[in-house]
């Protein structure tokens, strides 16, 4: 039986999930969290077999989630779920250690399909993102957002869709003073002057 870890923070979409998971044979809803923080906990308290996590909660999340799941159990696959397109995001999220990435609006059967893989020690990686993975752009073709570190791109993303400064060190678990560094820097690395820029931004390249 292949025990998963479901973690949304919408209630509707995590039943919709168990429901779909329920109905498949071998596969059992062992845990649900609504934030990466309750993902965390539930990790480290529990065993599972793979663990499904939403790329945009409240709290922890993100790619951050995704290290620190694989910190506390590196043998446990974790298959990202997310609505953003996959070329935005999948590479971050394989690099950090995930298994898999899955947009929201796959069908349930290659859903289904995909955690029995990577339950297996299988990884479900596109073509177009093993490309990304085997080799990067040179430095001055590379898209200004690719140039982000990964924290950097976890505050870009929140930045991006409305959360203040505060918010994001709240979120984030970090002070004020650093979130803010982090947003010069982003600025710097972009190319940018404001924080309108980055939506604009954002929007023109679908990061939204």
């Amino acid at each position: 039986m292949i025990r998963v870890l479901l973690a949304d923070d919408h209630t509707l979409v995590r039943e919709g999930l168990r429901q779909l998971l329920s109905a498949a044979p071998g596969i059992a809803v062992a845990g649900e969290a609504g934030d990466g923080d309750a993902a965390l906990a539930l990790v480290r308290a529990n065993d599972y077999d793979v663990a499904v996590l939403d790329m945009s909660m409240p709290g922890l999340a993100g790619i951050d989630l995704v290290k620190r799941v694989k910190l506390e159990k590196p043998r446990l696959p974790v298959l990202v779920l997310s609505m953003h397109g996959e070329q935005q995001y999948a590479a971050r999220a394989l690099k950090a250690g995930a298994s898999g990435y899955l947009t929201k609006d796959s069908a349930a059967a290659q859903l289904v399909s995909v955690i029995r893989k990577i339950a297996a020690g299988g990884v479900h990686i596109s073509e177009a993102t093993a490309a990304q993975l085997v080799g990067s752009p040179a430095a001055g073709d590379a898209l200004p957002h690719t140039r982000l570190s990964d924290r950097e791109f976890e505050i870009f993303r929140l930045l991006v869709a409305g959360a203040g400064v505060s918010d994001i060190a709240g979120r984030l678990h970090l002070s004020v003073k650093t979130v803010s560094t982090h947003k010069t820097r982003i600025l710097q690395k972009m190319e940018m002057d404001s924080a309108a820029a980055l939506v604009r931004y954002a929007v023109e390249k679908k990061l939204l």
